[in-house]
Order: structure tokens, then C-alpha cells, then sequence
């Protein structure tokens, strides 16, 4: 039987994670000669590519000196925690991966924390040591101050540490003396990540994730800690609750390079996929039949931020979108709670809208994003953040911000935060760059970004995890600038965008079609206007040269869609739609807005 390592990957975001892994695939030599797999081979989703981050969980093995090693790549942001919690279970030990300059970040802290809890044990890599006025030992030494702090085991804290940069493909003891390989890295693996622990007794598997085959349907991926198991076995499937279910197994697959390779048996200690198993969740034990016993299920961090998904109703629905009921999003949501486990949906107010909790604007925005490419059509209400009543107080949640940027422009982010109602912890300077923490409430956060990047002109880097709840803060300002709202429905004339422009800044292009209510640009004051931009020039027969030629309009303003859902007021809808996204009011004719506002 051949030996088996399992391992999970663990970093702050853009670290190096995914590059390391292709590089690990190579040294486990997966791919023949001719084939050049590319970059970031395991970030196959097109969201992932184009934000350059992971958000799902992958499984991928390779075999190295005959040793078979399950990795498992993990997603870096606090907003996926719920994906992170349940792939930590397969593991027995974790790569921490650091980057040699910035040294350790919050969100590594966020998953680290999850990893010495379940008291696996951490192989540091420093990573990126090629590059310019990098500190490597420092790095290390705030490893091991951070594990301290997160009372890590006298075991834990004595880990081995690997330097090398995973960009030009060489790990080695030694960050001053490069290496032809990572050799020097897989060898650590082999020697300090523990085998799985199997204990005797009959079969036990925690469902820790799930794949979806359009043949097949449902498959429970997780490691089997005890017993075998095989196709066609009768097993008792054990849930979150305690309820126990007699089910059977079809087929049984282990993990190969990036394959699933059906076999006869699977042996304790390694991680596979199970098929022809039906009604089971995340969390669920598959034991066995005759004496089934539970391992402990899986807890999940609570959902801090909710918001309204509802049909697309404006005057362009339909027009790009393949699935625009409510009947189509409802179940696409409800498909989405099954793998998504941080997600949470409730019915709305009506029959046309849902309530869908989540971990975050990025979390939900990547679901948005999602089934948008899928070619639905929905509308968005303002992201709340959930308040609760606890011990008769009324809380809400509370994140640890840290901010980088460049220091002479520290006294803005600190001027922003503060109005957030956030208190500044502490502040360090690093060459021409501070770092600035802050306790903020979720409310704060949200429309955070955009402020702040557009005062340090695009310089500033943000990083933010949830802590806990705490007594509610007092009153956050809004955006202070108004709307303008478009007066009627038709294509937006250059003449009339240009008369107005002292108005204010818009969103829309000369020559789009725009409805009425539809919000086209930010005025320059508090209130709200509805202006015309669909009127043409008057004309007359006289003519003097070179009238038109004057016109000089400043370029539409385009939001991505978290920009979008942290811009808009309560009585605004984000519509999205696979080609287009629009803002809008609530309510589309300016004499139902005013007898609401009364």
C-alpha cells in the first residue's frame, strides 16, 4: 500500500499559493514532456482568473519518491472562511506560505488560527526572497511570534522553515544559496508531515466537500479516517442532527494528479469521492451500516452582512438574460446553500425577492458575479449588516482593518476611519509605507475601499477579518452626494450630457439606451435631481461654424460590482445582467418617490 501525505495550503491572498502549487504538480512530474500546462493551473474558474485570487477549494495529488501527497489548495480571504474550516479537516499538516517582505498578513491569521486549533502541524515557506529589500529572518521571527500569540503547542512553534521563490522554481535551506528545484521542499514534506492517523474500527468518513457532476449528480468528497470502503457497500449516512439514513455507495474514486481515478477499495488515511450517495450535506458521517458512529460535524462561522436579491423588474428585463423568474433565481440560490456553507437565504417580503446572508460584500459579490456569467437577470438591495440583540444590548459585528499605504498619506485613511467610527490600534512604518490597524465596525467597511483608494490615488491596500460582536457604535455618515436620476426613458444625447456636466459626474455613456429612474451620474449636492438627458439640440437654419466643436465631456465613471453594491442608498437596486449592470431607484417614477418620501 502505498504511503499517503495530506497536506493544505495555507496564505494570505496573493502570496504565492497557486504558483507554488503548479510548481509542486511539476516536481511530481504529472505532465509528460510535451505538455506545457500554463500558469495558476488550479485557479480553472474564469472569476478566479480574472481577480487573480482563489475562492474555491481544489483537491489535486501528486506522487513523489513513492509517496502519494494530496494537496489541497485553500482560498486566502476571510469572506471564504466557511470554504477554509471544512478543508482543514482533510488535512495533516499545512504549508504556511509568507511572503518574504510583507511577512505574515491578517487573513494568514484568520486561517492559521483555524489550523493550530485542529493542532496540525506548520511547515513555514518564505517565499519570494528574490525579491528587492526583503527581510526573510524577520518574516520568520513574526511567524513565530503570531503562532505564539495564537498559543500554538511548544511542538507547533518548533517548525521547520523553507526558503526559496516559487516564481523562478527553487526551495532550499538557505534563502542566500539558490537551489536548482524544489526538491529541498517535497523532502520536507516526507519528513515532517505526519501520516494520517487510523485508528481501528469500521468506517468513518466526514463529508468536507462536495463536487457536482451533470451525469452523475452529487459527489461527497472527504478523508476516510477509518475502516475501507468500496463500491456498492451499505453504509448509514449520519447527519448534522443525529438522524441516521441507510444509504449505498455506487463508486468510489481516489484523487490522481488532477483526475478522479475509480478504484476498488480506499484504504484509511486517504481522501476520495463517493458517488450514488443521495441527500447528504457538508457536515454529514458516512459510517457504517451495521454499527454507525458520528465523527464531530463541522461549525460555521456566522453570516454578518445580508442582502435583497430580487427579479429584474426594470423596463429592459429580459432582454439579455436567459433566466429571469423568480422560480429560476430561488433555485439557483438554493442549489448555491448546498456547497456554499457560510450562505444562508430566507423568503422576502414578497413573493419576488430573498434575503441572502453571507460573510461579506466579496463573498456574495462572487456569487452575484457567478450567476450573472450564468445568464441570469436580478436586482440587489444595499448590503445590511446584521445587528444583534445580545444580553439585551443591541451589537453588531466588529473587524480587525489593516491598512498599507504610503505615508504622507496616513493622515487621510486615519481621518476616514475614525469618521467610520473605527479607533486605530496601532501604526508602524516600513520604508516609505505605514501600516495602520484598526478595530472598525462592518458597517464602516462598507464604501471603505473606494474612498480611500481614490484619496491615496489607487496606493492603498486593505485587509479586513471579522472579530466578534460588540455593542452597537452610533450613527455612521452616508454618502453625502446625491443622484441624478434620468426623466425619461430614450438613448442620452452628447448635447444634453454636456449641458448638464456642471451638475455633476456620470455613470452612462453619449448614445445608451437609460430608462426612467434609472440613477445616471452622482449630483454635486445632497439631494436628489431627476435630470433629462434625452433632449436633443433645438434646431434652426442658422448656423455658425464650429458650434458643436466645443464640447468636451469627461469620461463616464464605472463602477465593478462591489463599487456598485457599497455606492448605492437604501432606495436603490444594483441591476445586473450578463452584459449590463445599471443602478436604479426603487421606485421608477419620480410621483411614487414623492408620495414615499412623505
Amino acid at each position: 500500500m502505498k504511503k499517503v501525505k495530506n497536506i493544505a495550503i495555507i496564505a494570505h491572498v496573493d502570496h504565492g499559493k497557486t504558483t507554488l502549487v503548479d510548481k509542486m504538480l511539476l516536481a511530481g512530474e504529472l505532465f509528460s514532456d510535451h505538455e506545457t500546462p500554463g500558469e495558476l493551473i488550479l485557479d480553472n474558474n474564469d472569476l478566479e482568473r480574472e481577480r487573480g485570487i482563489t475562492i474555491l477549494a481544489k483537491n489535486v495529488s501528486v506522487t513523489y519518491k513513492g509517496t502519494k501527497i494530496n494537496i489541497i489548495d485553500t482560498p486566502g480571504h476571510a469572506d471564504f472562511g466557511g470554504e477554509v474550516e471544512r478543508v482543514l479537516n482533510m488535512a495533516d499538516g499545512v504549508l504556511l506560505l509568507v511572503d518574504a517582505f510583507e511577512g505574515p498578513m491578517p487573513q494568514t491569521r484568520f486561517v492559521l488560527q483555524k489550523a493550530i486549533e485542529l493542532k496540525l502541524k506548520p511547515i513555514v515557506v518564505v517565499n519570494k526572497v528574490d525579491k528587492e529589500n526583503c527581510t526573510p529572518d524577520e518574516a520568520v521571527e513574526k511567524v513565530f511570534d503570531l503562532m505564539f500569540s495564537l498559543d500554538a503547542s511548544e511542538e507547533q512553534l518548533d517548525f521547520p522553515v523553507v526558503y526559496g521563490s516559487a516564481k523562478f522554481g527553487w526551495m532550499g535551506e538557505d534563502y542566500k544559496t539558490p537551489t536548482q528545484d524544489i526538491a529541498f521542499l517535497m523532502d520536507t514534506i516526507l519528513e515532517h508531515v505526519p501520516d494520517p492517523q487510523v485508528q481501528d474500527g469500521n468506517t468513518q468518513l466526514l463529508i468536507t466537500s462536495l463536487d457536482y457532476s451533470s451525469f452523475i449528480g452529487r459527489i461527497a468528497i472527504g478523508k476516510l479516517t477509518r475502516g475501507t470502503l468500496k463500491p456498492n457497500q451499505q453504509v448509514t449516512l449520519v447527519k448534522r442532527d443525529g438522524e441516521k439514513v441507510k444509504a449505498k455507495t455506487k463508486e468510489v474514486f481516489l484523487f490522481d494528479g488532477f483526475e478522479k481515478t475509480k478504484v476498488q477499495e480506499v484504504q484509511a488515511g486517504d481522501i476520495c469521492a463517493i458517488m450514488g450517495l443521495e441527500g447528504f450535506e457538508i457536515g454529514d458521517t458516512v459510517a457504517d451500516a451495521e454499527s454507525p458512529e458520528a465523527l464531530a460535524t463541522i461549525k460555521i462561522d456566522e453570516p454578518t452582512m445580508s442582502m435583497i436579491f430580487s427579479i429584474n423588474d426594470s423596463p429592459f428585463f429580459g432582454r439579455e438574460g436567459k433566466f429571469v423568474t423568480s422560480r429560476h433565481i430561488k433555485e439557483r440560490l438554493e442549489k448555491e446553500t448546498e456547497k456554499n456553507l457560510a450562505l444562508r437565504v430566507e423568503s422576502g417580503e414578497t413573493a419576488d425577492t430573498f434575503k441572502v446572508f453571507g460573510r461579506g460584500v466579496l463573498h456574495l459579490s462572487v456569487l452575484i458575479e457567478t450567476m450573472r456569467r450564468e445568464g441570469y437577470e436580478l436586482q440587489i438591495g444595499q448590503p445590511q449588516v446584521i445587528l444583534k440583540n445580545i444580553d439585551g444590548k443591541r451589537c453588531e459585528p466588529i473587524e480587525f482593518l489593516t491598512i498599507d499605504l504610503p505615508s504622507e498619506m496616513s493622515g487621510k485613511a486615519i481621518e476616514a476611519v475614525t469618521q467610520r467610527k473605527g479607533e486605530m490600534l496601532s501604526m508602524q512604518q516600513k520604508m516609505d509605507r505605514t501600516i495602520i490597524e484598526f478595530h472598525i465596525p462592518s458597517r464602516g467597511i462598507i464604501g471603505l475601499r473606494n474612498m480611500l483608494l481614490t484619496a491615496t490615488a489607487g496606493q492603498a491596500i486593505m485587509a479586513h477579518r471579522y472579530i466578534e460582536y460588540q455593542p452597537y457604535k452610533g450613527e455612521i455618515p452616508g454618502r453625502i452626494n446625491g443622484s441624478l436620476i434620468s426623466l425619461e426613458q430614450g438613448k442620452s444625447i452628447p448635447y444634453s450630457l454636456n449641458n448638464l456636466q456642471d451638475r455633476g459626474k456620470f455613470f452612462i455613456d453619449p448614445n445608451e439606451e437609460i430608462y426612467e429612474g434609472q440613477v445616471i451620474g452622482e449630483h454635486n449636492r445632497p439631494m436628489d435631481i431627476t435630470v433629462n438627458v434625452t433632449k436633443t439640440k433645438k434646431l434652426t437654419n442658422m448656423r455658425s461654424a464650429g458650434a458643436d466643436a466645443k464640447m468636451k465631456l469627461a469620461p463616464a465613471i464605472k463602477f465593478s460590482l462591489e463599487e456598485a453594491l457599497e455606492y448605492i442608498q437604501a432606495d436603490e437596486y444594483v441591476e445586473v445582467t450578463p452584459d449590463s449592470m445599471r443602478l436604479r431607484k426603487i421606485l421608477l417614477k419620480e410621483h411614487e418617490r414623492k408620495r414615499a418620501g412623505k
